[in-house]
């Protein structure tokens, strides 16, 4: 079963990058997202080769959210990981294989992490049946066609299990509504809503993943509780919709988040959020039977 993934791993232990010829299928079309103030299209690989440099630093498993995963994967014996990036929330106790289309990426999962193979969620370059469970996490709005993505983690496990977020969410988020609504507007473009999510998949669970206060996954709602996290550019590189925004309208709202910040605006308008331990923005777990 895991001969692919061998072969895979040699190619990539050479110096230079695997590319995107073992692809399966037709190359897909790239989406077309804003980036330095132009309408650009971009393969998901060579987004996260651009931003994902320093991936690692400030995008690590939460260990409540990697909880909530593993309850959903249950007692799989075999597990595919589409899109798996550096190797976030992959358990350490079950046989898994990853699937990740960046070079970048793959260079920093950690020693000992899982084999992983350099391919598109699109075109999963493995038999019908293969795993019991194929897993993504957070990756979905990534992918050029999502639902051929999850056709294919369909076609090659038995069950899937997606962590994806609400649409309608970030609609009320703080830091999109007021200071960065052009994410809001990229989010529509890119990602999928739950609603349509669950069709694609069929009857599955949908189970709320709150975010806590400490969260250590850098996503974008991870410091939605430590706002002047958002001030460093740190953890701004390793969130997509800050990388895919013109940086002019980035510069513009990280000033007015600034500005609001050293005024006591933001406490008076979100200061309430400093006395919640967790928080529901939207992020959703859903899970075929």
């Amino acid at each position: 079963m895991w001969c692919c993934a061998v072969f895979f791993l040699r190619r990539l232990s050479r110096s230079e990058p695997t590319c995107g010829c073992y692809r399966t299928r037709d190359e897909p079309r790239g989406s077309d997202d804003t980036l330095g103030g132009q309408t650009v299209t971009i393969m998901p690989e060579r987004l996260y080769d651009q931003i994902g440099q320093t991936y690692t630093t400030t995008r690590r498993p939460d260990p409540r959210i990697a909880r909530a995963i593993k309850a959903v994967l249950r007692e799989a014996n075999t597990i595919v990981n589409v899109g798996a990036g550096a190797g976030a929330y992959e358990p350490v106790d079950q046989s898994l294989i990853g699937v990740e289309p960046s070079w970048q990426m793959i260079r920093q999962r950690p020693p000992g992490a899982a084999p992983v193979v350099q391919a598109v969620a699109e075109a999963l370059p493995f038999q019908s049946r293969t795993f019991d469970v194929a897993l993504a996490v957070l990756t979905l709005h990534h992918w050029t066609d999502w639902r051929l993505g999850i056709a294919e983690m369909k076609r090659v496990a038995r069950r899937v299990a997606v962590l994806a977020f609400d649409l309608n969410a970030i609609d009320d988020f703080w830091l999109t509504k007021t200071y960065f609504p052009a994410i809001i507007e990229l989010d529509r473009r890119r990602s999928p809503s739950i609603a349509e999510i669950v069709d694609q998949l069929g009857d599955c669970s949908v189970e709320p993943v709150p975010i806590p206060h400490d969260c250590v996954d850098g996503f974008l709602a991870a410091f939605w509780r430590r706002p002047e996290a958002y001030l460093d550019p740190r953890v701004r590189a390793s969130i997509s919709g800050f990388a895919l925004l013109d940086q002019r309208t980035v510069a513009r709202g990280i000033a007015r988040l600034e500005t609001d910040l050293k005024s006591g605006v933001w406490e008076q308008r979100f200061g309430n959020l400093r006395s919640l331990d967790a928080l529901d923005a939207g992020y959703r777990l859903l899970a075929t039977q």
